[in-house]
């Protein structure tokens, strides 16, 4: 057996990896035109930002390790040009010599990856115009943070532009984000993403939504940018953050089938319409868990598995990839946002029917010092409360409620499982009702009726006369601020004071966070009132609402 791998780092590395250890025969050549066959590109803005010292440390399987652990067949600066599907050949460039020979496959893997989206803005091929895909971009950049310079440009504020704008911060470079979208990180949803945009303005970072760049200009001292406003900034350099496409080109040329977006279809054991022919990592077009619509989503775990499991067909094990779900994190500034599943601007767009909830819990038990908040929106199904989709924001404990959710979703589990799982508890890393729990609790609430709620980005959209808002926290809470033409009635007092409230108006109960509310709602439903909780209380309602008038 003979396999061929065009591209290394995540999908490649791992398909060559598990290849030798089922086929201690097999020869098995990888192709890459880098000159490293796996790093940790995801280390990259670190490296540049110098929380990681050594760039050594980036090399996660260094030839030398591959060619004597494995036997590996490793050609570095070597890149496939054509894929001849009849003779089963690769046509291969050395890109030192400018050489090219054939080889010949039995079975062949494309793991070609994704490359940066470089738009066609005049002057965005300059010197001082960055991406940052590999080591060499990273070399680049490195070189320009550590050589003087004083400000940079990032376009683009998904996860690399976010992360690059931290690091080039740390250096003490000023940094000012161009993002033509209304949000920073526009995979999450725009209320759940404001702590983290504030939080990095907090830390000097200039962030500019809705708009893009006209032009890029080198000037003897550096780099003049031209935005879509008219407004010019000088720069040292600028960095070009604004997605990927994957790199099907050599695929497509030889009949390969491409979705939509670019990339390659393949079925769940990751074999292309010709049964030679495997494709893995960012380059090939995936099945959303939850929605089971076609999708491309850039992960590295991903990769690593689609790798696995190309190398496990090949050998005639049946394995196969469940789909992706989009589980992502990213931190910045220590604090941190998570997400798995669907999100909601998603579920709107594919016409899917989904409810919400929010809660604000501590990272652990309040009275055990260091607790510090966090904010969890749980995405799910309003008949069967199957969960959906789950995003977190906060400093510590995000990533181990979002991985609890991605679990839930990959075991097809309601938001009644939610309440029943459980968790490991000590005062120092939860609570004895977990925040999954909670989430549980209240998302059940609403499937089964007992608690109705509405959402801040809905309820005050109706016109005053259709409803009565009631805040039930304290007078001292109220007077700090509160949601205009509320009326506040304490919780403690609500029971006395029933007969002050409106029989012919629904009423939106809310508090701090939602318990107080969910409360005040158990009570007023049991005395005949049309009432509902405001999900998240008066937190959520700030966060769609971050200038208030109180």
């Amino acid at each position: 057996m003979k396999i061929v791998i065009i591209g290394g780092v995540a999908g490649g590395a791992s398909a060559a990896a598990r290849a030798r250890r089922l086929d201690e025969k097999a020869e098995i050549v990888v192709l890459e035109r880098g000159e490293h066959p796996s790093f940790a590109n995801c280390g990259l803005p670190y490296y540049v930002g110098g929380k990681i010292q050594s760039r050594d440390k980036l090399l996660v399987a260094p030839v030398k390790m591959l060619r004597d652990r494995l036997r590996l067949d490793v050609r570095t600066r070597s890149e496939a040009i054509r894929i001849d599907r009849e003779a089963h050949q690769v046509q291969v460039r050395n890109l030192d010599t400018g050489q090219e020979t054939s080889e010949s496959y039995d079975k062949l893997i494309i793991a070609t990856g994704a490359s940066p989206f470089r738009p066609p803005i005049p002057g965005v091929d300059g010197s001082r115009v960055l991406a940052l895909r590999d080591l060499k971009d990273a070399d680049r950049m490195h070189a320009m943070a550590t050589s003087g310079s004083k400000r940079a440009v990032i376009l683009g504020a998904g996860f690399i532009g976010i992360e690059i704008a931290e690091n080039l911060v740390r250096r003490g470079i000023a940094v000012t984000i161009l993002e033509l979208a209304d949000q920073i990180l526009p995979p999450w949803d725009r209320e759940m993403i404001g702590p983290i945009d504030a939080h990095m303005r907090q830390q000097g970072v200039d962030i500019r939504l809705g708009l893009s760049v006209e032009s890029f200009e080198e000037t003897p001292t550096g780099l003049r940018v031209q935005l879509t406003s008219g407004e010019t900034l000088d720069a040292d350099f600028a960095a070009v953050c604004i997605g990927v496409r994957p790199e099907s080109k050599l695929a497509a040329e030889a009949g390969i089938v491409c979705g939509a977006r670019g990339g390659i279809q393949t079925t769940a054991n990751m074999q292309t319409n010709d049964p030679d022919i495997y494709a893995v990592g960012d380059v090939v077009e995936v099945e959303c868990f939850v929605s089971k619509t076609p999708v491309q989503i850039p992960l590295a775990g991903p990769a690593n598995r689609q790798g696995r499991i190309a190398a496990d067909h090949i050998y005639g094990r049946n394995s196969k990839y469940r789909g992706t779900q989009g589980t992502a994190i990213v931190g910045v500034f220590e604090k941190t946002a998570a997400m798995t599943g669907l999100s909601e601007k998603i579920l709107q767009r594919i016409g899917t029917p989904y409810e919400k909830v929010y809660i604000h819990p501590a990272d652990h038990a309040g009275y055990y010092p260091g607790a510090e908040g966090m904010t969890l929106k749980l995405i799910f199904d309003p008949s069967t409360g199957k969960v959906l989709g789950a995003q977190g924001v906060g400093s510590k404990g995000v990533d181990k409620r979002i991985d609890i959710v991605a679990m839930a979703i990959q075991a097809g589990m309601t938001v009644d499982d939610l309440e029943e799982v459980e968790l490991c508890y000590a005062p120092q890393y939860g609570h004895a009702k977990d925040p999954i729990n909670m989430a549980g609790f209240v998302a059940s609430g609403v499937v089964r009726g007992d608690q109705p709620i509405v959402h801040a980005d809905a309820s005050l959209a109706e016109s005053q006369a259709n409803h009565f808002l009631l805040d039930v926290r304290s007078e001292a809470e109220f007077a700090s601020g509160h949601i205009p033409a509320a009326t506040n009635v304490p919780l403690e007092s609500l029971r006395e004071r029933i007969a002050e409230l409106p029989r012919d108006r629904r009423i939106i109960a809310y508090c701090k966070v939602g318990q107080r509310g969910y409360l005040a709602t158990r009570i007023l439903m049991q005395h005949g009132f049309d009432v509902a909780n405001l999900s998240g209380g008066y937190t959520s309602w700030l966060a769609a609402n971050p200038s208030p008038t109180t």
